[in-house]
Parts: C-alpha cells; sequence; structure tokens
C-alpha cells in the first residue's frame, strides 16, 4: 500500500511540475515529421488556399545560372534535385502557430501577401515548442509578408524604437529545446542593366537575397516564456539570425554558432539591433573566413540580459558591432574580436581590454576586485585582441586582471595609446607612437570604410570615455606616452580603456 501511495505522489509531482512537448499551447498545432505532417491533428494539404499548407516550392540559388542570374558564386549554388529534397510548411493566414517535431530537410515560409506590410492586423506569431528544422538549401524559419511597424526612412531613423507591434514575432516556449539548422540564398536577381559591352552588370534590382538560417524581411521580435528558460539553437552556413529591418530580443536561451555574422540587422543607417533579456550565446566558427557577433547596420541597443558574442577568429571583426553606435545601458556583455567598434554611450559601466598581442582562445580571463572577488570570468574559444566586458559588478575601484593564472599588466608598448601633456606636441606622429595589436597568421588587415580613423590615428573618445593609463587620468592630462605597466586597472564609472595589456615584462 505504501508503494502505491508513493508512486501516486511522484507521478502527482512530475505531471504538476514538468511540462511535456506534447502539452497543449494555444495555437494552431503544426505537428512536423519527415512523414507526415499534421495540422491541428489533420494531416497538411497542399491547397493553398489554406491557412496552413505544404508545397515543393523553396527558393534558392539554382545552380549553372550565367552572371545575369544573380551574385551567386560556386559555393551558393545548388541542384534542382537538393531543392526538390526540401518540404515548405507554408503559414498564410494571421495567428499563433505553434511548432513541434522533427523536418530533416525543409522550411517554414510566413507570407501573408504583399499586402501585409501596411496591415496592422497582419501579425504571425511562432511558438517554438520543441523543433527541430533543417534546410540545407535556405533559412530554416522565414518571413517574407507581415505588418511592418516601422520605417526605413533614413531622415528620421533613431536607435529607440518600438518594435511591440511588429508582424513577426517568435516565442520561444519554457522547458523545450529548439535546433534551427540553416544555409542562405544569395543574390538573385529582379532585373538588371549590362555594360555596353554585354558583358557586366551595371545595375540590378534584387529578387531574393536571405543571408541567415533564420531570417525575416521584417521587423521581428523574439520573446522568452514566463519562465525564461526555453532555448533556441541556431547553427547557421553562413549568418545566423537576420532581420532586414529591426531585431528585438526579449528573453529566452540563443545559442548561435555561425559560418558569418552571429546576428546581423541590415538595413543601412536605420536598423536597431536592441536586447533587452534573455540570455544570448554567439560564436562565428570562421568557417566563411570572416564575421562579427553581432552586427547591426544602424544601432546597437542593449538594455538589460546577457551577451557574450565571439568574433571570428582570424579576421578583422568585432564581438559587437554598429555602423551608428553601440549603446549599453544595462545587463551583462562579454565580446571578443579582432577590431574594436566604437561604444557610444549607454548608462552601464563597461571596460575595453586591448591587448598589446593577439591572444589565443581556450584561456580563462578573470577579473578581481580590489578585494579579490570575481567580477568576471571568461574563456573564449576564438582568438582576439580586444576584450569588452559591461557588466553592473563593475563599480569604480581598482581590480586586477588574470590570464589562467598569470597576472596581467596595462602599457606593454606594443598597443600603447598614450596621451600628451597639455599644450606639448608628441616628438613623433601618433600613428607611429601607437601600434594596432598583431594581426592573427593569416589574417589580412582590412581596410577602413569612410569614416573611420586611419590606424593608428587616436581614436576620437565617445561622449564621456576616459581612456585609462592605469591611474584615471584623462587625455591630455599628463599621461606618460612611454605605456609604463600597471598591474591595478582603475575602472571609474562609465567608459573605461586599457591599451598594451599583457603580461608584466621587465
Amino acid at each position: 500500500m505504501k508503494k502505491v501511495i508513493v508512486c501516486l505522489l511522484a507521478l502527482t509531482f512530475l505531471l504538476s511540475g514538468c511540462r511535456s512537448f506534447e502539452e497543449k499551447i494555444d495555437g494552431i498545432q503544426i505537428k512536423l515529421s519527415d512523414s507526415k505532417i499534421t495540422v491541428d491533428g489533420k494531416e497538411i494539404t497542399n491547397d493553398n488556399t489554406q491557412a496552413v499548407y505544404s508545397a515543393k516550392d523553396i527558393v534558392f540559388y539554382l545552380a549553372g545560372q550565367d552572371f545575369t542570374y544573380g551574385e551567386g558564386e560556386k559555393q551558393d549554388e545548388h541542384e534542382q534535385s537538393e531543392a526538390d529534397a526540401h518540404t515548405v510548411v507554408h503559414i498564410t493566414k494571421p495567428g499563433k502557430y505553434v511548432l513541434s517535431g522533427k523536418l530533416s530537410l525543409g522550411q517554414i515560409a510566413v507570407d501573408l501577401g504583399e499586402e501585409a506590410e501596411t496591415d496592422p492586423q497582419a501579425e504571425v506569431t511562432l511558438i517554438l515548442n520543441g523543433v527541430d528544422i533543417t534546410c540545407e538549401v535556405a533559412p530554416a524559419i522565414i518571413f517574407y509578408n507581415v505588418y511592418e511597424c516601422s520605417s526605413s526612412d533614413e531622415e528620421t531613423a533613431t536607435k529607440d524604437v518600438d518594435t511591440s507591434k511588429a508582424g513577426a514575432n517568435v516565442i520561444i516556449a519554457d522547458e523545450t529545446e529548439n535546433n534551427i539548422n540553416g544555409s542562405y540564398v544569395a543574390k538573385i536577381y529582379k532585373s538588371y542593366e549590362l555594360s555596353e559591352d554585354g558583358k557586366e552588370i551595371v545595375d540590378s534590382k534584387k529578387l531574393h537575397k536571405y543571408d541567415g538560417a533564420f531570417y525575416s524581411k521584417k521587423t521581428m521580435n523574439i520573446y522568452g516564456g514566463d519562465q525564461g528558460d526555453g532555448v533556441l539553437n541556431i547553427k547557421a552556413e553562413n549568418e545566423g539570425l537576420n532581420s532586414e529591418l529591426h531585431l528585438t530580443i526579449n528573453g529566452g536561451i540563443i545559442n548561435i554558432t555561425s559560418g558569418n555574422d552571429g546576428i546581423n540587422t541590415n538595413e543601412d543607417n536605420v536598423s536597431v539591433t536592441t536586447i533587452n533579456g534573455g540570455e544570448l550565446n554567439i560564436i562565428c566558427d570562421g568557417s566563411t573566413s570572416e564575421g562579427d557577433g553581432i552586427d547591426s547596420n544602424g544601432w546597437l541597443v542593449i538594455n538589460g540580459g546577457t551577451v557574450t558574442a565571439q568574433a571570428c577568429s582570424t579576421s578583422g571583426d568585432a564581438g559587437i558591432d554598429s555602423d551608428k553606435g553601440i549603446y549599453i545601458n544595462g545587463g551583462k556583455v562579454v565580446a571578443t574580436g579582432n577590431m574594436l567598434d566604437r561604444i557610444s554611450g549607454g548608462s552601464q559601466t563597461y571596460v575595453v581590454f586591448s591587448f598589446a598581442n593577439a591572444q589565443k582562445g581556450n584561456n580563462t580571463y578573470t577579473l578581481k576586485n580590489s578585494e579579490d572577488k570575481v567580477v568576471s570570468k571568461y574563456t573564449p574559444e576564438n582568438n582576439f585582441s580586444y576584450l569588452i566586458i559591461a557588466d553592473d559588478q563593475l563599480i569604480p575601484g581598482d581590480y586586477t586582471f588574470w590570464q589562467n593564472e598569470t597576472q596581467l599588466s596595462s602599457g606593454q608598448g606594443k598597443n600603447m595609446q598614450g596621451g600628451m601633456p597639455q599644450g606639448e606636441k608628441p616628438e613623433k606622429p601618433f600613428d607611429e607612437q601607437a601600434t594596432p595589436p598583431e594581426i592573427p597568421e593569416g589574417m589580412e588587415r582590412p581596410e577602413k570604410p569612410d569614416g573611420q580613423r586611419p590606424q593608428g590615428e587616436r581614436p576620437e573618445m565617445p561622449e564621456g570615455m576616459i581612456p585609462s593609463d592605469n591611474k584615471g587620468k584623462e587625455w591630455g592630462e599628463n599621461i606618460d606616452p612611454s605605456g609604463e605597466a600597471s598591474t591595478t586597472f582603475t575602472i571609474k564609472k562609465g567608459a573605461n580603456q586599457f591599451f598594451g595589456v599583457g603580461p608584466t615584462t621587465d
């Protein structure tokens, strides 16, 4: 009798404390399978008038075309037979759709029609409830046409955007693990203009180009569930998570391994990537020989959550990168890369460690406060030259910095960028005094785009930025340009930067 009671109690606990993948979540239930896909329990139809239907019509870059087809190269091409092996699950009506199950070769494609862009009712929410989708020729999940809540007007663009009414929404259901393995589609021309000799394209209009494994042509929001412990794993042949306008991450655990940029929002001088919460772990694996952790063609705004971002080991890319400015207002950020993208502002204290020599991956870097308490500890996999740490535990004071068991200091000379006493001129041009970090073997230093400072030129400091000589002095405040080493890293509230970091040398 006692055994029966114990078993019943255990069963009650399991039923009340753990949610099964099969538990009903409000929305149209799409159960994926390689043998049979069901929609609310019924086998999916190929009737394209339905809210959900399937077809063999995936958009991909076709092999064997001439230069008038698009801008793809050999590695971007796929045979028709490869595409035909994929099943596309089309979603054509507004609503909530709950995805579960596995599709070994397929895609979820959301398209409510071209009129949807201006229709506030054209909203689709995908609830990832234990789903596993692999697509070898294109994005595994793509939003084509839904409501666009924002504008792409460059003149009115701002870093402060409200995406709450966006038509593309994703929820990572609590207690689930979701796997998205995707490819990309290189640029395919809609129309083109040839040169006089007919041998090259001089102008073109785009029909298709989708760089990410998880892609939206419209502004997209990503949410976690009530507990925020649902996991989304993205494995990307090229880029990972992309939006053509804005992307807002509000929760969930998102792990991205990408061949190129982990996250990219790509409307020039307009797009905003906003991170309000959740946990984000990004690593660019170097398979395309380039890639930032997060790359916004407009702004990057981090208000909360935990962000870890690693750029490609062998290219001049950054852990966090933005064309219009990076703003860190809260949360925890650890980013590594071989290029430092200027942090424009924000209320969160952060520190930039600029190393005298390129660092090898799989070493542990530890920042300790004056009481020898660990404030930040990080073991990056990729090689890097710059490490950024932002954390609410970074309070003003003196710190020590360690690589494994070796204590580090700043001012080792190779990358020391000191100031001069006010009113004095340096004996040498600034670009001869300061040498950027050594580039890893096999890596080419990229040319700076227009508007970025030349190699070695004194950087333009963000408002409130204090490039430190470890004594808390500001530019032009009699900083010793010789690069005297110090094992004390004095951090002030706001922005801090230390140059020439490395093991102390005699």
